[in-house]
């Protein structure tokens, strides 16, 4: 892989997450790292005709959790270059297939797009988790759930963590825990008694209008190698599921039709 770090920063999480990476894939761009100065912004990966660029933080670029983010993001590059459905399909397309006729609030229509954000993740940890040990991703991930169940509920996590407090919306933090646990049982990550699942639940709780089990085994069991139909078909299904569920739980902020 040939690797160009711009920016104030380190060069080895990069390097690091790259030779993990060579040891079952390769990319064949190249990849410019941009190290910027922006608080909030964690990783950003673009693609063009002649490279890939990985835009990162530099919060993010010197936080323990560097090279798994960087592995994380040359995964979705693999993906991009091998045109697996998952990166190739237009979530607006799908969006459009799966929302026509209906008036759905425009948050509601954001978290669509994570949906299909979160769906991306899988097929590119799936690269990960089968190069990098996965202890530091359920760490990250029980991280993200209890500090989402604190800006909800008031809850205090019994671990600390350093993942940002913004306060997260109570439905889509039901389909970010429900992501977390496909991850973990699609990968056999953690046992069933492991606290994510406790955190899941009580998120769950907080928005008893969100199904948490349909949206985890819809992630936990998408195929390996989907066809472009089958995957479109994925992703219209599993978005037309969140519209319907939150349909039904009541009216809300304006529409977007």
């Amino acid at each position: 892989m040939d690797i160009r770090v711009r920016g104030t920063g380190p060069t080895d999480p990069f390097l690091g997450a790259a030779s993990l990476l060579e040891t079952e894939h390769d990319l064949a761009l190249p990849v410019d790292v941009e190290i910027r100065e922006h608080p909030d912004e964690r990783t950003l990966a673009a693609h063009y005709d002649d490279r890939h660029v990985l835009k990162i933080s530099r919060k993010a670029a010197t936080s323990a959790m560097a090279r798994e983010l960087a592995l994380h993001e040359f995964a979705h590059m693999v993906r991009y270059e091998n045109d697996h459905p998952s990166h190739t399909q237009s979530t607006d397309e799908a969006l459009f297939l799966a929302l026509a006729g209906q008036s759905v609030e425009r948050r509601k229509v954001t978290h669509c797009y994570q949906i299909a954000n979160h769906m991306k993740d899988i097929y590119a940890d799936d690269i990960t988790l089968s190069v990098a040990p996965a202890s530091k991703l359920v760490t990250f991930f029980e991280s993200q759930l209890a500090t989402a169940l604190a800006d909800r509920s008031g809850y205090t996590p019994s671990h600390g963590t350093d993942a940002d407090t913004a306060e997260t919306d109570p439905d889509i933090s039901v389909v970010n825990a429900a992501f977390a646990l496909a991850m973990v049982e699609r990968h056999d990550l953690a046992d069933d008694d492991h606290r994510i699942y406790e955190l899941a639940d009580a998120l769950a709780g907080e928005a008893p209008g969100v199904d948490l089990d349909l949206f985890r085994e819809r992630f936990a069991s998408l195929a390996a190698e989907p066809s472009e139909s089958d995957y479109r078909k994925e992703l219209v299904d599993v978005t037309r599921a969140y519209a319907a569920e939150s349909a039904a739980a009541g009216p809300g902020e304006p529409a977007a039709d």
